[in-house]
């Protein structure tokens, strides 16, 4: 039997503790010895350690990516697809147990962990196979032969919010490619990569193909950044880790793709059904409890509408039942770790501070929710274009309502941040909705309350981020162009 490196701890099902990396195929231990504590988001108990990997790990993960990429790279587009099919399957067949991992780690209500945590990787990797099946990887343009060849090693870093979803977003797309992966996921929310790992050993990727080394962002991160044999980078994190990616890769003038902050407008015209809107536009704010990249924190209202949007925003708040992601009845749970907790509730009482008006929350702990990373649900109005809470991304259940005159000043108060990742746009008439999304500087925009499209190209303007994930546009960035004249 493999050794996978799970060594269960007292209660198996309550804690696993992961002491391998990875790499080439094979569980090998880590280089170093020390370890990195998982906690529980509703009961800060520690559930697991996962290892505090090294420098040297990251060279030896990189450089079986470099190994297996000439073979894997000329491989068919079937071969590949299959590949990515069986991995499809295994994560079908382990729904309940990555749902219960992230509602643990993360804090997501279960339901919503098993649609959604669990639920998107498995629909990212199984249409990501069909995918790359139709893609045209060549092309006639005049007397050329235009072909798209994988890029290379790619290392993938990814964040604790979405912690499987994130990832499959990048070691699906990539793989499809012909690339090899390294892939350094968050350290906070590790244990669905493991998952992942078991699932890519029973699939008998080849050795090297795709390599898991966990660690912090300064010590793993960055010497997978900085390593010569790496030839692109994909990160979806915070703006400011996103900048030193970028800074420390362009000195090997590596591709980077950067998915990063946002703080997205949720522009509510004067004709819009406003029940409709706002009810949508809260629970889209609090969902994952605001741990959400594009999660529409501004609300942006006519001015004389306010008074009625803040009473049906504190109703459908009333309904998000906060508490433990194992209760059925829970629709909010806590935030990932103390370090999130605190940072959130500095920003309410920053807001308070700034002079906005509280509707509902506040930054004092939860009634009867002492143990856990709770933060209230919290809804401010009379909010300024220019304070910190409508300017800076929170990432936490924090929304404001920020009144405005005219639609010419609610796309100019929408457009006026760093970020430009996703936003909306509500209207009774869809023309105008549209018109008014088209100016929005944002990646993507819901109009009238559109789904989600996981086959639509994802990513920001401005600080928001570099390059596009999901579907062709996310395959593309890990592809070269070469052109053949004949």
């Amino acid at each position: 039997m493999t050794d996978t490196g799970v060594r269960p701890a007292e209660t198996a099902a309550e804690r696993t503790d992961r002491d391998r990396l990875y790499i080439d195929g094979a569980w090998t231990p880590s280089a170093g010895g020390g370890r990195i504590e998982v906690r529980s988001a509703s009961t800060e108990e520690v559930i697991g350690t996962v290892p505090e990997g090294t420098p040297e790990d990251v060279d030896r993960a990189v450089r079986a990516a470099h190994r297996a990429f000439p073979a894997w790279s000329q491989t068919s587009v079937e071969e590949r697809a299959a590949f990515l099919q069986a991995i499809n399957l295994g994560l079908a067949s382990r729904i309940d147990e990555i749902a219960r991992l992230i509602a643990s780690e993360v804090g997501m209500p279960l339901t919503m962990s098993t649609a959604i945590q669990a639920g998107l990787p498995v629909m990212t990797s199984g249409q990501m196979a069909q995918l790359v099946r139709d893609f045209a990887f060549e092309e006639e343009i005049g007397n050329s032969l235009v072909v798209r060849e994988p890029v290379g090693v790619v290392g993938c870093i990814t964040p604790w919010n979405y912690p499987l979803h994130q990832v499959v977003n990048k070691v699906a797309p990539a793989l499809a490619a012909g690339c090899t992966v390294v892939l350094k996921p968050s350290e906070v929310a590790p244990f669905t990569a493991f998952v992942l790992a078991e699932i890519v050993a029973e699939a008998k990727l080849p050795p090297g193909v795709f390599n898991l080394v966990t660690g912090t962002g300064p010590v793993v991160g960055e010497a997978i950044v900085t390593h010569p044999l790496v030839d692109a980078i994909s990160f979806t994190g915070s703006t400011r880790a996103g900048k030193r990616i970028a800074e420390l890769a362009a000195s090997g003038v590596k591709r980077v793709t950067l998915e990063m902050g946002g703080k997205s407008p949720n522009v509510i015209l004067d004709d819009a059904d406003l029940e409709k809107a706002v009810r949508s536009g809260v629970n889209n704010a609090f969902l994952n409890s605001g741990q959400t990249c594009t999660a529409l924190t501004r609300m942006l209202v006519p001015r004389h509408k306010q008074a009625e949007a803040e009473r049906i925003a504190a109703d459908q708040a009333a309904k998000l039942t906060l508490g433990d992601p194992f209760d059925e009845s829970s629709r909010l749970g806590p935030l990932v770790s103390d370090v999130q907790r605190d940072r959130v509730r500095g920003y309410i009482r920053r807001g308070v501070e700034e002079g906005a008006r509280l509707v509902v929350g506040g930054a004092d702990a939860p009634a009867g929710l002492q143990r856990g990373y709770y933060v209230q649900p919290t809804i401010f109005a009379d909010v300024r274009p220019d304070m910190t809470i409508a300017q800076e991304e929170i990432f936490g259940p924090v929304l404001s309502i920020i009144p405005y005159d005219t639609e010419e000043e609610a796309v100019r108060i929408a457009n006026d941040t760093v970020y430009g990742l996703a936003g909306a746009v509500w209207s009774g008439d869809p023309a105008r909705a549209e018109r008014v999304a088209r100016r929005l500087r944002t990646g993507q925009v819901d109009v009238n309350g559109g789904r989600f499209n996981p086959m639509a190209p994802f990513g920001g303007f401005k600080q928001s981020g570099v390059g596009r994930e999901l579907g062709r546009y996310g395959l593309e960035e890990f592809l070269e162009v070469k052109s053949l004249q004949r």
